[in-house]
């Protein structure tokens, strides 16, 4: 008997002095030799779909800062899961994702169930994908991956694993240290520093990699040094900076002109963490307003080499802003600080039996939500108002998805409660939304987590509607296909073993609100919007 590993207890082993404990997974037939004498110390928590598990992990690796291992079904399984990879690629979430495949001595007669090109597939939404030549090479693959997943920019990666390979003996493979992140070039930061301290009218534009990076604190810093005001980048699935600060300047919206609007009488744009910028029409003329300069600090070179405009550095967000601030202070410090953002005025309350305006929901739930409670956002007509109604205070406050893609945010917000037990998680999810990946329901029941979800239930796609003048169509048209009639979330909670409520009107939404909020296991409320 050789006193060898085999594959499957070499890549436990691995995955221990990497800090895994956790897989994420809808396991097939091909999968099913990972699970042999399954160890104790391990927790799998199924989804009962595989976008599903992916937005499960997604959740629980940004909640936890670790990569998270999941577990997918050959071909099959990785193109059901394909829209949340694509997402996590957005939101550069660490994931080493492996894949089943059929066993290596009858891949050649194409067997059922196999993957025909399994590095291939889930490209370009991964930063790597291997199937190894040899199964003795399964756990150095997946300690490669690992590395991979959380270097800067973070992101997921996959490996194709066949069947027979997980009891093959092997090698051990320890942990090595690998540097994940890089410090900016200092000569460019230099520069950087001269033209805040050389501007009269700086602004911060603040994008999803620096919440990532766990620099809210010194971005903030940095603003009041330089009494700059803050924007939240175009599309950014975090939050970076206090949304209820003095130099809060609000949200950018996805439109060149647009942008260069909001940003006009800054001659000094410093995009940190954000893309400058992100587009989701078309548009036309400059990128940035008379007069004024760019610069931005990211932690991905291909968002540094397709800005059309401006200096661009690449490295780590917090280490650059260190670096910024252990510049001596200069006179900037007593510039004059720009006037303050106008607080949204509070929406007018429901008459009696009216059902709520999402404005007024949102309001309520800022008043009654905890001060550490985390939101996973899915409801695209609402953001909007919840940008104005519910602003978000504290760093890792808030998720949602950076690639527009839906069906990620009931799912990751289950992800987001199992990584941060003791605080409470609100799912905050369209009616639409919720419908792509209403399976989470059953994972949180099965985990039991005190999770709150909330669906804003406008029946219909609203958000299409929004769209739809920028697309030629008249303002208030019907638009066809868009119609959300006759869905019972309440059911669904019920079905999938959570608790299940419903505001009808304003009276029941202060009445069940509360309750939602306090509640120790995952409860659904289904709030009827005006």
């Amino acid at each position: 008997m050789s006193d060898q590993p085999t594959v499957r207890e070499a890549v436990l082993a691995l995955l221990r002095s990497f800090g895994i404990d956790t897989i994420f997974g809808n396991p097939g037939s091909t999968e099913l030799p990972l699970f042999l004498d399954f160890p104790d110390d391990f927790r799998y928590v199924l989804g009962l779909q595989e976008s599903v598990v992916v937005g499960m992990a997604d959740g629980y690796a940004q909640a936890t800062g670790n990569a998270a291992f999941v577990n997918l079904h050959s071909a099959a399984g990785v193109g059901h899961a394909m829209g949340n990879i694509f997402t996590a690629h957005k939101n550069r979430t660490p994931m080493v994702i492996t894949a089943g495949q059929q066993a290596r001595s009858i891949l050649p007669f194409e067997p059922f169930l196999f993957s025909a090109q399994a590095t291939e597939l889930p490209k370009p939404y991964v930063k790597w994908s291997v199937e190894p030549a040899r199964a003795e090479d399964v756990p150095l693959a997946i300690a490669r991956a690992y590395y991979i997943a959380m270097q800067e920019p973070k992101g997921p990666v996959l490996v194709s694993i066949p069947a027979d390979d997980w009891a093959r003996p092997t090698e051990p493979v320890l942990a090595r240290t690998v540097s994940q992140v890089a410090r900016p070039d200092p000569a460019l930061l230099e520069r950087i520093g001269q033209l805040l301290e050389a501007s009269r009218r700086p602004a911060l534009v603040v994008g999803a990699a620096t919440d990532r990076a766990g620099a809210w604190d010194a971005t903030v810093a940095l603003a009041e040094r330089h009494q700059a005001r803050v924007w939240i980048a175009p599309m950014s699935g975090r939050a970076g900076f206090p949304e209820d600060h003095p130099l809060f300047a609000g949200f950018l919206p996805a439109m060149r002109e647009q942008i260069v609007a909001k940003l006009a009488g800054h001659d000094f744009v410093l995009a940190l963490g954000a893309p400058a910028f992100t587009y989701h029409v078309e548009g036309a003329g400059p990128h940035l307003p008379a007069g004024a300069s760019l610069a931005q600090i990211v932690d991905d070179p291909q968002v540094a080499a397709w800005a059309p405009v401006g200096l661009a550095v690449v490295g780590n967000i917090r280490l650059a802003l260190e670096d910024l601030l252990a510049r001596p202070a200069s006179a900037t410090a007593h510039r004059e600080p720009p006037p303050a953002r106008q607080p949204a005025p509070v929406p007018p309350a429901p008459a009696a039996g009216q059902r709520p305006s999402t404005a007024w929901v949102l309001h309520r739930l800022d008043q009654l939500r905890p001060a550490d409670a985390v939101v996973v956002e899915e409801a695209p007509s609402a953001r909007p108002t919840m940008q104005q109604q519910l602003p978000m205070r504290a760093a890792a406050s808030f998720y949602t998805m950076c690639s527009g893609g839906l069906g990620y945010s009931l799912p990751a917000a289950v992800g987001v409660a199992l990584g941060r037990p003791g605080q409470r998680v609100i799912a905050l999810v369209g009616d639409g939304s919720a419908m792509y990946a209403i399976q989470a329901l059953w994972s949180a029941a099965q985990l039991r987590l005190p999770l709150t979800v909330l669906i804003l239930k406008n029946r219909s796609y609203a958000a299409l509607n929004m769209f739809a003048p920028a697309f030629g169509f008249a303002a208030g048209a019907e638009l066809p296909g868009t119609a959300l009639p006759d869905l019972d979330f309440v059911a669904l909670a019920h079905g999938h073993g959570c608790q299940g409520l419903r505001a009808a009107d304003g009276q029941a939404l202060e009445r069940l609100l509360p309750q939602a909020l306090a509640a120790t296991t995952p409860t659904l409320l289904e709030i009827d919007v005006d």
